[in-house]
């Protein structure tokens, strides 16, 4: 039990771990900002936090399937906080806020692909996972909604740590930002945000002191408000405010569809949207990022093969690999231009940025892969690494051929990597095992 500013918080323990699960921090109607929850009074935290609506994969899950079978509630807007089971009294634990990843549509923070129970053990730090609206519901503005609605949501859930986090023994001037992906992509834009309001000369609100950039897909987050448009378009036509959410989601669906033709920025057509709340015009992102640069060190990364997570499946890239003799070597010349089209042109680019506007910035790469298998190191492999758990990668496609003692020592490896920056130890932390990570200053 836990007396914090927002009340009176019951978890509960699991192994070697406290957690308290499920907490909202926000509350919102549908296509409306959201609003804080400050006061929860005398509130179980013994249950996931819902996912939000979001339609099934198409395709088997490269990394295997989902294990818990979580809610599902427009009204997602919680999160989830795990903490060392033996945290002593007056302990200040450094704090890492994990927002998670998939294109802006699909995933959710207490997935079992993300639980952080061997991080937390093993590093002892305290993790908190964030569940945020997504697709049509969260992201695309239209006439029924403003667009950054999940953002926003993200933004409550940073204050809420912030207010809280002391309370259940984290330090709560030492929050870090962690995302993957999308999720990252979402960090760096609250990273933008920030140094907006530094531009303006608005009161300085930090979110966090620290930011890990996980493979984020900065390469395709310029020139999107066609496609924008075109979503807007779609969804005007197809559904109202009150629809039933089956009717959103298909809506969704058809908006993927007609994304389609924009090319690599087609693959995610949801995304944040410049020049709407909270974030600044699309020519002025560079700007704000140079205004945050020196108050928020910044670790930002990439996998061996970023694009191979995406290529396995396309038709043209199977059949190209399938030709005889020059097959193999021009689906992987394609994958490494998709990977710095997408991701690490971009991540190169802003790293470099960051430093040359005063602020510490850290660029690594997990080049980890098993030897002999078809899928290198593809997107998502650093995330199966970090929160790897023998029953939740069991029946990851990148990691056959591996022992389990091989992928857990791999995994410990990004652990503690991550941890030496989160915990403010080095902002350039030491590699040890370059075949599992490495990095360089900017």
């Amino acid at each position: 039990m836990v007396d914090a500013p927002a009340g009176c918080i019951t978890g509960w323990r699991d192994g070697e771990v406290i957690r308290a699960t499920g907490i909202p921090y926000a509350r919102a109607g549908r296509f409306e900002k959201p609003v804080p929850v400050l006061d929860l009074g005398e509130f179980e935290a013994r249950e996931w936090s819902p996912s939000a609506p979001q339609n099934p994969a198409e395709e088997p899950p490269l990394f295997g399937p989902e294990l818990r079978d979580l809610p599902v509630n427009e009204d997602c807007q919680n999160l989830s906080i795990t903490l060392p089971g033996d945290i002593r009294e007056g302990e200040k634990l450094p704090v890492i806020v994990w927002i998670h990843g998939g294109s802006y549509v699909a995933g959710a923070g207490d997935s079992s692909f993300s639980d952080p129970a061997r991080w937390v053990t093993e590093r002892r730090v305290i993790v908190v996972t964030v569940s945020y609206r997504l697709g049509v519901l969260g992201f695309l503005g239209s006439s029924l909604g403003p667009a950054n609605l999940g953002l926003l949501d993200q933004a409550e859930a940073f204050r809420w740590v912030r207010r809280n986090i002391s309370s259940f023994g984290g330090d709560a001037a030492r929050v870090t930002a962690l995302g993957e992906s999308a999720g990252a992509d979402a960090i760096l834009h609250h990273a933008a945000a920030m140094g907006y309001a530094i531009l303006a000369g608005r009161e300085e609100e930090l979110f966090f002191d620290r930011a890990i950039a996980l493979s984020p897909p900065l390469g395709i987050r310029e020139g999107r408000s066609r496609m924008n448009a075109v979503g807007a378009s779609v969804l005007e036509r197809r559904v109202k405010k009150e629809s039933p959410i089956e009717e959103l989601l298909a809506a969704q669906k058809a908006i993927e569809a007609a994304s389609s033709r924009f090319g690599f920025a087609g693959s995610m057509p949801f995304g944040v949207q410049y020049g709407h709340d909270p974030l600044p015009p699309e020519g002025e992102v560079l700007a704000a990022w140079h205004a945050i640069a020196a108050k928020i060190p910044l670790l930002i990364s990439s996998v061996g093969t970023e694009a191979s997570f995406f290529a396995h499946s396309m038709p043209c890239s199977r059949f190209v690999r399938g030709l005889p003799r020059v097959g193999e070597s021009a689906y992987w010349a394609f994958v490494e231009y998709s990977s710095r089209a997408v991701f690490t042109k971009g991540i190169d680019f802003l790293a470099h940025e960051w430093a040359a506007a005063g602020g510490t910035s850290h660029r690594a790469v997990v080049p980890w892969s098993v030897p002999g298998n078809p899928y290198g190191s593809p997107h998502v492999m650093d995330i199966a690494l970090l929160f790897s758990r023998k029953d939740s990668w069991r029946s990851a496609l990148p990691f056959e051929g591996a022992t389990w003692e091989e992928i857990d020592r791999a995994g410990a490896e990004v652990r503690r990597y991550l941890t030496h920056f989160a915990a403010g130890e080095n902002s350039h932390p030491f590699t040890r095992e370059p075949r599992v990570i490495r990095g360089f200053a900017a």
